[in-house]
């Protein structure tokens, strides 16, 4: 698909409205039935729009998904609408009323902003994929605000705007791309072009190094649902903060400048945090709110004798602490006859899968297991998610 003129066409959107809910597996039957009536190029154009409009409905939501318009870079590299929302209402409590988008991709963002009731330029050199955002700009009813180019980004002026939003590509003909140098444009574009806007935001890939982060910046990473999603540098707001938002929320830890957490024997309770709270180097955060330590001081998991709570960690009851071994976990998952078998990893190069056919767990119960580093030793922590407890009754 390189062109999403004839999709937009009457006969295209009649056909995308027919093949909508078409079943992977039925495809060729309904492309040789559709072919007898429409044009072969077209058929495969709208089931391959449908595929990636029900792929896209995860990131989007069903009601948007099926109204607008992807590429297959499109849906891989968008922004998720619940994380695009929080940005843009970020952005709206920081007085934004105008945004610069560069790299816009097929508009999720833009979409976002302009929900938010912010005025958007959203830029993209790639034809198609500029043909996209128009298109869902349009679909969703948004055209009073967005206004779509097709540009080079660097070449696009963004005096007038409260603020620019800078989504890099990381993506290349390999993959994903790591060096931040490499992004397309190259991340030392983007901060600079960032610092000569009164407010900023780049979206940049998780797994940057804190090192690569500019001190005029603020360091935000997200998750949705306990999955990392992105890393933002905010321009304007901050600099040098480090925080770390859990969505849904939003709920939103700090950087306090703590110390490492010092190291100690296993409690009864162990700390998971959220994989943004790791990313943003606020595990001495979570361990001071809940007054526990490392199980090992190159494990992102915190250990205490009293269940806390947190908003930023998972709690669980820990029952058992044993050296690693395939044998005796065996042994006790079948004492305790538990049939489904939760394995989380930190430290340990077995895969969960691999240990799950060893160990044939079966039985009514359920447990979770730990494979991970104590004190620097392979170990196994077995619990299972802890309850707080219920309050008393009343005194009788």
């Amino acid at each position: 698909m390189n062109d999403l003129a004839p999709l937009l066409t009457p006969e295209g959107r009649a056909l995308l409205d027919e093949v909508r809910d078409t079943d992977p597996a039925q495809e060729l039957a309904v492309a040789t039935r559709l072919r007898r009536d429409h044009p072969a190029e077209l058929v495969s154009a709208a089931l391959g729009q449908a595929r990636l409009r029900q792929r896209a409905a995860a990131k989007f939501g069903e009601a948007d998904a099926r109204r607008m318009f992807f590429t297959p870079n499109g849906v891989e590299q968008s922004t998720r609408a619940s994380v695009a929302a929080y940005r843009a209402g970020r952005m709206k409590e920081l007085g934004v009323t105008s945004v610069a988008d560069l790299c816009c991709g097929i508009g999720g963002d833009a979409i976002a902003l302009a929900r938010a009731g912010i005025r958007v330029l959203a830029v993209d050199r790639d034809p198609l994929t500029a043909a996209a955002a128009r298109a869902n700009t349009e679909a969703l009813g948004l055209g009073g605000l967005i206004e779509v180019r097709e540009a080079d980004v660097t070449e696009v002026s963004t005096a007038g705007y409260d603020a620019v939003f800078v989504d890099p590509a990381r993506r290349g003909g390999r993959g994903r791309i790591f060096d931040p140098e490499a992004y397309s444009p190259p991340l030392s574009w983007a901060v600079a072009t960032a610092l000569g806007a009164p407010r900023a935001a780049l979206k940049i890939a998780p797994g940057v190094p804190h090192e690569a982060i500019p001190a005029e910046a603020e360091a935000e990473w997200i998750s949705d649902g306990g999955d990392v999603k992105e890393a933002v540098l905010w321009f304007g707001t901050e600099p040098g903060l480090v925080r770390a938002t859990l969505l849904p929320g939003p709920r939103t830890l700090r950087s306090r400048g703590l110390p490492d957490p010092h190291v100690r024997s296993v409690g009864r309770y162990l700390y998971e945090p959220d994989g943004a709270v790791i990313r943003a180097h606020l595990v001495a955060e979570v361990a001071d709110e809940v007054g526990g330590g490392l199980v090992d001081e190159t494990i992102a998991y915190v250990t205490a004798d009293e269940l806390c709570p947190t908003r930023y960690a998972s709690a669980y009851e820990i029952t058992d602490q044993l050296p690693f071994s395939v044998k005796k976990l065996k042994a006790l998952l079948r004492e305790r006859e538990v049939g489904t078998l939760t394995v989380k990893k930190r430290g340990s190069a077995v895969e969960p899968e691999e240990l799950r056919r060893k160990v044939k767990p079966q039985g009514p119960h359920a447990a979770t297991v730990f494979l991970t580093r104590v004190a620097g030793a392979p170990t196994m922590l077995i619990g299972a998610p802890a309850r707080p407890a219920a309050p008393a009754g009343p005194a009788s």
